[in-house]
């Protein structure tokens, strides 16, 4: 059921103008589904969304060329990896979305175009659920405070009251200094008694640092790279 539509030998290729159409339309239909999915509840860029929509019917054609050819396949490999990190790194799902189209390209590439099919309707099945039911979300009442304190302030002590009276437990994610060493910025992860009491909270810790900047936000929310 999964055999490729294309039969090669070391020697040569044999693929012929209907195999080709097959595959070329094939790529850019799935190129299509893999971009349309990555939009789903998701921030993107146009160009982005552009190059994901392409990007199978580029592998698969590359594939086409090399197949059978050792060599030229570790050459388009190394290829791949230099254009990868000559490119500005992207967050993880947008990794996992290039694997995903180069991955659906490769199996096109090699003629297996039935399995091609079944594994990008499955992952992105997958993707969606995850998406829907919020698969990885935080908890909501877990939060990441960063305050700016002077560097006259006790930050290990004098926030002690604040948090004991609004959280649940709290912990020290890390501690450094700014502004040439006239500030200190402190980071700490904490869950709320009650998120809405989250002004009250910050209220509490501007009397204590000064009113300098704070932070509060989702624990885990900053952008994440591969």
């Amino acid at each position: 059921m999964l055999n490729s539509i294309i039969s090669s030998n070391t020697s040569e290729m044999n693929v012929t103008t209907l195999q080709l159409l097959i595959v070329i339309i094939s790529s850019l239909a799935l190129g299509l589904i893999i971009a349309k999915i990555h939009m789903f509840r998701n921030s993107y860029t146009k160009n982005f969304i552009f190059t994901v929509a392409l990007l199978p019917v580029l592998v698969s054609s590359v594939i086409m060329v090399v197949n059978g050819n050792l060599g030229a396949g570790i050459t388009v490999a190394g290829a791949f990896s230099l254009v990868r990190f000559r490119s500005a790194p992207g967050n993880a799902r947008e990794i996992s979305t290039i694997f995903f189209a180069m991955a659906t390209g490769l199996a096109i590439g090699m003629g297996y175009i039935l399995y091609a099919f079944l594994f990008t309707i499955l992952v992105s099945l997958a993707m969606v659920v995850y998406t829907v039911i919020k698969f990885g979300d935080s908890v909501e009442n877990v939060k990441e405070v960063r305050i700016t304190v002077p560097e006259t302030l006790n930050y290990v002590n004098d926030f002690n009251s604040a948090f004991k009276q609004y959280t649940d437990h709290y912990h020290l994610n890390f501690i450094k200094t700014t502004n040439l060493g006239s500030l200190i910025e402190v980071s700490y992860t904490v869950h709320e008694k009650n998120p809405y009491n989250e002004k009250q909270f910050l209220d509490e810790i501007r009397t204590v640092n000064g009113n300098l900047p704070i932070i509060i936000k989702p624990a885990g929310s900053g952008k994440e790279e591969l």
